[in-house]
């Protein structure tokens, strides 16, 4: 774990400062909610304070933002790189390296701004001044929560702010399921509860608000599944036909490789989707127990995230990428055995 000097970043929020916040490229629940949670913080302690994500964000979270606070780099990237240039201070949120916000990440890294990273993911760069980063926490949402602690503001939570972190928690978790949901990650949704989270309305919208397709396209993806019980491991794809068939939406394909791991002795898990528009096939991966998937999408697809939760892709096309995976099992078959 490092920790961030607090004096520090306390010394630098006293004055009003032009702030900029920053998710990943096709940001989550942790990453949205995070965002949301430290900007509505920041402007209420009388910043000027804008999100700017790479590009934008599944429709089941955009009631976190009602009012278009949001503003998506992809629409007007002139604007807004104007904007992380001229800017005094810059969070980065829910990622460890500038590659993943695409290429905002040279105007990041050429602002002078006061930069500060709050991330749960391994092997950061250490291109902020103050990192923040524990890879033993359940998601960023948590950090921002503790950050707030450690800034002694956690009275100025609202429901706002206890909502988006509650929110990326919850999806961060798999609803507070993963392994690294702690008994100090339920104290934190606690308190998130007593200002004003409403999980149970939070979980309807995030996942009890379907469209049709999505849900036909679920059904094709399962359909597509292979179960390979020798190497204790599940797979499926999607190619760029079956997403245009079933009108396939940002944030639709969300959780979709979790079902993997439902099956009886299953321990790995991944799904690759074709994306012809950047000629390259996206990979998720899960696993249980020690399984380590994000060593697995590091070594062998571009990638890396978590031990249980990473991503990665590759730039051969799908049917080569699944044989690639297929041929890559036996490698690991006695760590997916232990």
């Amino acid at each position: 774990m490092i920790k961030i000097d607090i004096k520090d970043i306390k010394s630098q929020l006293q004055d009003s400062k032009k702030i900029i916040v920053i998710p990943h490229k096709n940001p989550d629940g942790d990453a949205i909610g995070s965002c949301v949670a430290l900007n509505e913080l920041l402007k209420l302690l009388g910043h000027k304070s804008l999100i700017i994500s790479p590009n934008n964000f599944p429709d089941f979270l955009k009631w976190m933002d009602v009012d278009n606070e949001i503003k998506i780099y992809e629409d007007d990237h002139k604007l807004l790189s104007n904007e992380i240039l001229n800017s005094d201070i810059i969070f980065t949120l829910d990622f460890n390296a500038l590659s993943r916000i695409g290429p905002m990440g040279d105007f990041v890294k050429e602002s002078k701004a006061f930069k500060v990273m709050i991330d749960h993911h391994q092997n950061p760069e250490n291109y902020a001044k103050h990192i923040y980063s524990d890879v033993n926490m359940s998601s960023t949402c948590e950090m921002v929560y503790h950050f707030i602690c450690e800034l002694s503001l956690e009275d100025k939570v609202n429901s706002k702010i206890a909502s988006a972190l509650y929110t990326g928690i919850m999806t961060d978790t798999g609803s507070f399921k993963f392994p690294l949901t702690t008994d100090l990650t339920h104290k934190v949704v606690s308190e998130l509860i007593k200002k004003g989270a409403n999980g149970n309305k939070i979980n309807n919208l995030v996942y009890d608000n379907n469209s049709y397709d999505k849900l036909l396209l679920l059904s094709h993806t399962l359909s597509n599944m292979i179960v390979d019980m020798q190497h204790k491991t599940a797979y499926m794809y999607l190619t760029q036909e079956s997403l245009n068939k079933y009108n396939f939406k940002k944030g639709d394909t969300e959780g979709f490789v979790n079902y993997g791991l439902s099956i009886k002795g299953v321990k790995f898990s991944a799904i690759f989707i074709e994306n012809e528009a950047e000629k390259i096939v996206k990979i998720s991966l899960r696993s249980k127990g020690d399984f380590n998937v994000n060593e697995f999408s590091r070594n062998n697809f571009n990638g890396g995230g978590h031990i249980n939760a990473a991503g990665g892709y590759s730039k051969q096309n799908l049917e080569a990428t699944l044989l690639k995976f297929k041929n890559l099992l036996p490698n690991y078959k006695t760590k997916l055995n232990e």
